[in-house]
């Protein structure tokens, strides 16, 4: 008999807006001790000194983690023009200076370079391993950490606004992007020093700022019992997948781990009319409720994810 899980069953994500200083690992901590939930993971590390939208998920939402890792994100950032920063933010030590200001017209001329595939260098202090160590751990022992660039995704990059010292930036960027890094490399091509001075995330993938909880309210919920008003289906995390409805008698059989197989006219309209293809996963449901992640191998439909739910 296996060893049961401490805490509660609980399933399904908590779209948190994290606070400033709190580490992404703390708030996911916070998180499972309001719920008392048997399971809890995020979707993508947040910096202590950035807020905004960390999406943790509960139990077997955690299966559909690598969904909202893959999602693209929405930054809101001020660059703060003049300094170098050891760590490329307001936590790190000056390490070089620049007298010069670049005006607007200046910035927007620099954007393109950063829109699409680019090739970044990520910030010695970042979680990324050398040689199974933190880079963090490195830099901050005094070690000069020499970091790969790799390839990442910017989606879009608008400059908001300008003042004397620093400018105001909204970006859209896939996973791996590091913001930091992109003001310590901006900085430099418009022939000055910068670091990120304010950074928030508003948005991974479908989950925004519009219905984020903030730690009190949710504290305020738990001591009213009332902890399933901010608790959203797992299902919240695949909205943009395909969703295939099964029949009753199709579900024991995919839950269990076995392929059923689509060969009748019927079955391939079901396939059709939601636009699944060869080899693209999908979610299947029963009367709205999320029962596996699955693939389509010819006429099988095979389970990749089953939910415990």
């Amino acid at each position: 008999m296996g060893r049961r899980r401490k805490g509660d069953k609980v399933d399904g994500w908590v779209n948190f807006d994290k606070p400033l200083e709190m580490t992404s690992t703390q708030a996911v901590g916070k998180v499972r001790w309001l719920y008392n939930a048997q399971k809890a993971g995020h979707a993508g590390t947040l910096d202590p000194l950035a807020t905004g939208i960390l999406p943790i998920a509960l139990g077997e939402a955690t299966k559909t983690i690598p969904f909202m890792q893959d999602a693209l994100k929405t930054y809101f950032f001020t660059i703060k023009w003049g300094e170098q920063r050891s760590t490329d933010d307001t936590e790190g030590d000056i390490i070089a200076t620049s007298d010069i200001r670049p005006s607007a017209e200046d910035i927007n001329a620099a954007l393109p370079a950063y829109i699409g595939d680019i090739q970044q260098v990520p910030p010695k202090f970042s979680a990324i391993k050398v040689d199974g160590q933190r880079a963090y751990d490195l830099a901050r022992d005094g070690e000069d950490v020499q970091l790969k660039a790799r390839s990442v995704y910017i989606h879009s990059l608008e400059l908001l606004e300008t003042r004397a010292d620093e400018a105001d930036f909204r970006m859209i960027c896939g996973k791996g992007t590091y913001v930091r890094s992109l003001a310590r490399d901006l900085a430099l091509d418009l022939g000055t020093k910068g670091y990120i001075a304010l950074l928030r995330r508003e948005a991974v993938g479908g989950f925004g700022e519009k219905n984020a909880i903030l730690l009190d309210k949710l504290e305020d919920l738990r001591n009213s019992a009332r902890l399933d008003e901010a608790l959203l289906p797992l299902s919240a995390a695949l909205d943009d997948i395909p969703a295939l409805a099964l029949k009753e008698n199709e579900i024991a059989p995919l839950k269990n781990g076995q392929v059923l197989s689509f060969v009748s006219k019927p079955d391939f309209d079901r396939l059709e009319k939601i636009g699944l293809a060869a080899n693209e996963t999908a979610l299947a449901t029963f009367q709205g409720k999320a029962i596996a992640l699955i693939e389509v191998e010819g006429a099988q439909i095979k389970p990749v994810r089953v939910f415990n739910t």
